[in-house]
């Protein structure tokens, strides 16, 4: 099948790329307006950016009318925010925290969300989360004309771990029992694991 991109509609296009592009990382990021209201709200666009330095990324849709979304505005005008995954421990309050709450209603309160402060930055972190990244912002870009969508830019400044997930300087994948999205209101678990050793390129010698 060939699909031309310049005769589908937005929703079309939506539904293509989170039907193709699975399974997704989701990122439960907590951000903070200049009054101290804390925002909670998950996103699926979410991904490594760079490791050195150390680099994450999340893409914000804007609503509307190219209305930045809460977590975006809160992050441009503070510059900070904390990446908090998800498993299959917090995927329901995770869930609950995507509903469309006006910009003066914390999820957090109204979801009876435990906080704890993070160790570098302002913005709290979740403690439904075993795995926190604090974040400054290192840069949003604008993408679409009028712009559609904020992708954010954020530098990790600090990492917290549960010591149960953290086994011989690595993540321990099952222990932390990470949840993914797919397309509509579906979600995935891990699945089965299996090694593919990277191949070393070894030139022909009858080449040489």
């Amino acid at each position: 099948m060939e699909i031309r991109i310049d005769e589908l509609q937005r929703q079309d296009k939506y539904k293509l790329l989170i039907g193709c592009i699975i399974p997704r990382p989701i990122a439960w990021v907590t951000s903070q307006d200049g009054k101290g209201v804390i925002n909670a709200a998950p996103f699926s666009y979410f991904n490594v950016a760079s490791i050195e330095p150390m680099m994450v990324s999340v893409a914000v849709m804007r609503k509307p009318g190219s209305i930045r979304k809460d977590t975006a505005q809160n992050i441009v005008e503070t510059g900070e925010f904390v990446v908090n995954m998800v498993d299959i421990h917090n995927v329901d309050a995770v869930n609950q925290t995507s509903a469309d709450y006006p910009p003066q209603v914390s999820e957090v309160d109204a979801l009876g969300l435990a906080v704890a402060p993070s160790s570098v930055v302002a913005v709290p972190r979740l403690l439904a989360s075993r795995i926190h990244f604090e974040c400054k912002l290192h840069q949003v870009v604008e993408l679409g004309s009028p712009t559609t969508s904020d992708l954010i830019i954020g530098e990790v400044v600090h990492v917290h771990v549960a010591d149960e997930l953290y086994r011989a300087g690595r993540i321990d994948a099952h222990a932390f029992a990470p949840v993914s999205r797919l397309a509509g209101h579906t979600y995935a678990t891990l699945g089965d694991l299996f090694d593919r050793p990277r191949p070393v390129y070894e030139p022909d010698p009858a080449s040489k």
